[in-house]
């Protein structure tokens, strides 16, 4: 059962360029802040279809909703190498560290549950993390707590290499991670680290005694209405689907990562969505409202989610989970094959959705970053896009470290490439 007994609103069904408010006359827009109309329209067409032949980008969707003006929402390029069909915004599509939102969120239920506090050890609700009677929930979420990311274990990104299909347990990932000493102590300074997001879905799942795709189904997907959402069991992806191209491969050569096993990401990065879905998610995240008003959670834990840390980085803070970039509030997400942004800037009242599907490594590093940094440089001129790549929260750079003669054995890109990342 969900926990809302209200009705909620579905979100809809595909998505057309139609003004938010029909039949109103669009607001001014605030200063620094650029409406959209036509000719601004046309300024984004030509800005992302140029960024797209530069980076040799197969397809590109984008939405902007911004209240009171006319939404821009358009698909560019293919969503099929092979048969050259193109991208639809309505197509599914795999979101990878936006799903860290969602994991999050039902942490945060749980707290104002009373089942979860955040500053408990987590060694109160699970076993076996190494000096975990001394990492809080709060440091897991925040990504503080010096916890090794498994997707940086050399022996580990061989064997994504040699078998993407494979399926991954959350305790195996935990095996790597714990396999390594810590990186820093608790709280000490911000570190992005998968590892922290995998215990927290096992937390979530310990904690309500269903499993974390059944309990995000029921206690978030449902309430907010986001019908085109799922976390999956496997391997599968929900069609319509964008097949999303990576060059994480043994030798380099770019490759259709559409039916790999995201099971690596569970929790941290395994989910599925569509962009009208994350135009319903994002408002809700970063309000704690749902559509139909109700609260998603309550205003304190809410405050709390959003109590931005410095990372370290300029213009970058972490708060639960959820990220801000010059002024936008969210997160983006990265896996081989897909890359995601997903955010809002409160003070414009806007939205910004991207999804890419490439993560081909090349001069440009997150292809997601360089075309929202196209867009908000003609949108939100005062709140540009722009993420250095040491700040990247899902960039995981690949280590030099040679592979142990255990791991298997596969010969090296011609290029450095990321790893693997959620």
């Amino acid at each position: 059962m969900g926990r809302f007994r209200t009705p909620t609103v579905l979100a809809a069904a595909s998505l057309l360029l139609t003004a938010l408010c029909a039949g109103q006359a669009p607001a001014a827009a605030p200063p620094g802040r650029v409406g959209i109309d036509p000719v601004v329209a046309e300024k984004l067409d030509d800005a992302i279809t140029a960024a797209m032949r530069e980076a040799d980008i197969p397809g590109v969707g984008v939405g902007l909703w911004i209240d009171g003006d006319e939404a821009y929402v358009r698909a560019f390029g293919t969503s099929d190498k092979t048969t050259g069909a193109p991208i639809k915004t309505d197509m599914h599509t795999r979101i990878g560290s936006v799903t860290k939102t969602f994991t999050i969120t039902g942490v945060l239920q749980l707290v104002d549950d009373g089942k979860v506090r955040l500053d408990a050890p987590i060694s109160t609700y699970l076993d076996g993390v190494p000096g975990g009677e001394k990492i809080t929930v709060r440091q897991l979420a925040e990504m503080r707590s010096g916890l090794y990311n498994y997707t940086e274990d050399p022996r580990w990104l061989a064997a994504f290499k040699a078998d993407p299909y494979r399926a991954w347990t959350p305790q195996q990932l935990l095996d790597i991670a714990f396999r390594h000493p810590a990186d820093f102590a608790p709280g000490a300074r911000w570190e992005y680290s998968n590892t922290n997001t995998v215990l927290l879905g096992l937390l979530v799942e310990k904690t309500s005694g269903r499993p974390l795709h059944a309990y995000l189904e029921q206690e978030v997907f449902e309430p907010v209405g986001l019908d085109a959402t799922s976390l999956p069991t496997g391997a599968e992806i929900t069609s319509p689907f964008v097949h999303g191209y990576t060059n994480f491969t043994p030798d380099g050569a770019t490759v259709d990562a559409s039916q790999w096993n995201p099971s690596w990401a569970w929790s941290a990065g395994a989910m599925i969505s569509t962009i009208d879905d994350l135009h319903s998610w994002v408002p809700t995240l970063v309000s704690g409202r749902l559509p139909d008003g109700d609260r998603l959670l309550e205003p304190g834990t809410q405050a709390q989610r959003l109590r931005m840390l410095p990372t370290g980085h300029p213009g970058v803070g972490y708060g639960l989970g959820i990220a801000a970039i010059a002024g936008w509030i969210g997160h983006n997400g990265e896996l081989p094959g897909y890359e995601t942004v997903a955010v809002r800037l409160p003070q414009d009242r806007a939205t910004m959705v991207i999804v890419v599907n490439s993560d081909a490594d090349g001069k440009f590093g997150s292809l997601s970053t360089l075309i929202a940094n196209k867009v908000t440089e003609i949108v939100t001129p005062e709140h540009i896009w722009e993420l250095p790549a040491a700040a990247q929260p899902n960039a995981v750079p690949q280590p030099s470290t040679p592979t142990t003669p255990s791991a298997p054995s596969t010969p090296s890109a011609p290029t450095p490439k990321p790893a693997p990342s959620s």
